[in-house]
């Protein structure tokens, strides 16, 4: 999938094509009422037709929503660039980051929940700084808070800078498995919760309904995930 400005094409290959693959769940939706963008459905489509590539502009603003262990911070480490095509950072904010430098330092001993305001005040404080920036940013996020996804929409209005939304669809038990295997689980209550508000979110999608500020989404399931190799901003 390539996200350029306000509509999303295909790549394969790193090649781009003028369309996203000829499937019913692929196909741009354009939808004319304000609010509403671009929907790419790369989910079941067959292995020859996976796309490899994604591409969005410099400067763009990239959310990554999905369950917990479902494979976003996977994803955005194997994904995210270094750098843009102007030559300029390309920030990766993602919770765990913070939360890897945490427990490397001194605090590496104590129980996480009581170090866990620490950890998110250093995120959401990376968070604003690249906001600023005026750089290419890939957030994180986890489907519950809301507040964030407004908060980055706030910065691509207030820039003039295009916004996406990246959603992967996964199986809860597949999510849980992807919990189990990092040693980092969350509780039954706080998962119902993120599959309700990632339902949500792949509800509105799959209607053509973004979150306000969104010019376009991408929905992926596991092997539409597995199948990307690049991203590029620019």
């Amino acid at each position: 999938m390539t996200v350029h400005s306000e509509a999303a094409y295909a790549t394969t290959a790193g090649v781009a094509l003028p369309r996203p693959p000829r499937a019913p769940q692929a196909v741009p939706q354009p939808l004319a009422r304000e609010g509403h963008g671009h929907v790419m459905d790369l989910r079941a489509l067959p292995a020859a037709r996976r796309t490899t590539g994604l591409r969005c502009a410099p400067g763009a603003l990239v959310v990554v929503s999905g369950l917990p262990g479902s494979g976003k911070s996977t994803l955005m480490d194997r994904l995210v660039p270094a750098l843009d095509g102007r030559g300029a950072p390309v920030h990766r904010i993602d919770s765990q980051d913070a939360r890897a430098r945490w427990e490397r330092g001194r605090l590496r001993r104590w129980p996480y929940p009581l170090y866990r305001p620490l950890v998110r005040a250093a995120h959401y404080a990376g968070l604003r700084r690249a906001l600023r920036s005026g750089g290419s940013v890939v957030v994180h996020d986890c489907g519950t808070l809301a507040w964030v996804r407004r908060w980055v929409a706030r910065a691509a209005r207030r820039d003039g800078r295009p916004l996406h939304l990246v959603l992967l669809d996964v199986p809860a038990e597949v999510a849980l498995h992807g919990q189990a295997s990092r040693g980092r689980g969350v509780s039954w209550y706080a998962f119902a919760r993120h599959r309700r508000a990632v339902g949500r979110l792949l509800g509105g999608a799959e209607r053509g309904r973004l979150p306000r500020g969104f010019g376009s989404a991408v929905l992926l399931d596991r092997a539409a995930a597995d199948a990307l190799r690049t991203v590029r901003f620019g």
